[in-house]
């Protein structure tokens, strides 16, 4: 066994026993620690200031009753957490997301990975992560507002511009955090930028929707430029029907590349020759509405493959996992691979199981993981709090040339972390970098 492994082992011993059964959250952990746990050790201020293990106990981990009124008049009750995992570098950030596979392993697994991309990005953001086990699937727009209100309602008293500013994530959009953002400022008596992902209407920033999965394109033309390549003329195949899939899928048709699949739960939408833009609105349409992607209309040219996954259905030199974590399997990484692909980047949080990771990592193909390629969302996010602190608004062009420099700034980060030579190992660039930064400032505050 060699140093690094018997250290790694060692110090998960010590995390799982305080976070048993917790596997998101200990999958986290792991990725990470096998990347820094040997330069933690070789640094006697990080060593002594126990970085690593600190960044593994939340700050706190809040949790709350929700309880709301149905259409019926029926009381319902749900739960809310919020995991303020770290302010090291600045005031938590990090996303809400209602749906019924919430629960605090998920959400420490995010606030985890959100002190990391937040580090990545330059920018003075700590990590935090939160939501609900609530379902809106079959409410109305009136109950989501009223359990909105509700959430909000506990929630507002741990928030605060220089405390903690949650975003939008999975089935919280705009709309969403309207309603989280009135019942926020109606609590406070003030208004200020508490929320982010806000409508540009009352102190949102442009470009926010279409963040995340430009930020992706914009890192993957990176990656793809360092090795001598271009996205012009490159098949790409894209889990996924969101806000973060279609939005990838719109950059990489501007940029003249071919998406050859988008995906849902029912199955894997393919176009051979590429989607157009009408195809990914149409996508994004029935997104919209709450329905599956089966069936599309004649005149797009697509073909629909019922219970398919995309990394098996189409030919493609790069594979974009966009839906949610640990999505692809073992099997899955192994079609990727066999594929041809040249680059994987994710665009969701954590969406290759170990098995997975472990299997292209061993492969050698170009890797990005989502704590840097989609990194945009909270690269915007927080430009948001900086229009809002200083009350002057970009537009749509100034805030996407933004992005595309921060995308870029962050794979220089890890060019320079690897050293910046042919073949980079953009999971350990990524993890190390990031966690120097946050190290470097834990360590100066001292037993905080």
């Amino acid at each position: 066994m060699t140093e690094r492994a018997r250290l790694t082992d060692s110090f998960l011993e010590i995390v799982t026993r305080r976070n048993a059964g917790q596997d998101e959250f200990l999958q986290a952990v792991r990725d990470v620690a096998e990347d820094v746990i040997t330069v933690e050790k070789n640094n006697p201020k990080w060593a002594q200031a126990k970085v690593l293990e600190r960044l593994t106990e939340p700050d706190r981990l809040i949790r709350f009753r929700v309880t709301w009124m149905d259409e019926a008049g029926v009381m319902q009750i749900n739960r809310g957490w919020r995991v303020q995992m770290s302010n090291a570098i600045g005031p938590y950030k990090g996303g809400l997301r209602f749906h019924p596979g919430v629960n605090p392993s998920v959400l420490k697994f995010l606030a985890f990975e959100q002190v990391f991309k937040n580090a990545l990005t330059g920018l003075p953001l700590g990590g935090a992560k939160g939501g609900s086990d609530f379902d809106p699937r079959g409410r109305s727009d009136a109950e989501i507002m009223r359990f909105c209100h509700a959430f909000m309602a506990e929630l507002s008293r741990y928030i605060g511009p220089d405390v903690d500013v949650p975003a939008g994530d999975i089935n919280v959009g705009t709309r969403e955090i309207g309603w989280l953002f009135g019942a926020y400022k109606q609590s406070a008596g003030a208004f200020h930028g508490a929320l982010t992902g806000k409508g540009e209407a009352f102190g949102g920033s442009a470009m926010r929707v279409e963040a995340t999965g430009y930020g992706l394109i914009y890192f993957v033309q990176a990656m793809l430029a360092h090795a001598g390549r271009m996205l012009e003329g490159q098949r790409v195949a894209i889990s996924g029907k969101g806000n973060v899939a279609t939005h990838a899928a719109e950059k990489v048709i501007c940029e003249g590349g071919t998406v050859v699949a988008l995906s849902d739960t029912a199955g894997t939408l393919l176009a051979e020759d590429g989607l157009s833009q009408e195809a990914v609105h149409w996508v994004q349409a029935r997104k919209a509405a709450g329905e599956d992607i089966a069936g599309p209309p004649r005149r797009l040219g697509l073909s629909f493959v019922e219970a398919a996954l995309p990394w098996g259905a189409a030919e493609y030199d790069i594979a974009l996992p966009c839906a949610t974590q640990n999505e692809v399997d073992a099997a899955a990484a192994k079609q990727i691979t066999d594929s041809g692909a040249i680059l994987l980047a994710e665009g969701a949080n954590m969406p290759l199981q170990a098995g997975a990771l472990a299997h292209l990592r061993d492969s050698g193909i170009n890797y990005a993981p989502g704590k840097a390629s989609n990194a945009g969302g909270v690269a915007i996010s927080g430009l948001e709090m900086s229009q809002n602190a200083h009350r002057r608004f970009a537009s749509a062009a100034e805030i996407d040339a933004e992005l595309k420099t921060l995308m870029q700034d962050i794979h220089q980060r890890i060019l320079d972390e690897e050293g910046g030579g042919t073949r980079i190992d953009y999971a350990r660039g990524a993890n190390v970098a990031a966690y120097r930064r946050v190290a470097d400032a834990l360590s100066a505050m001292g037993a905080v």
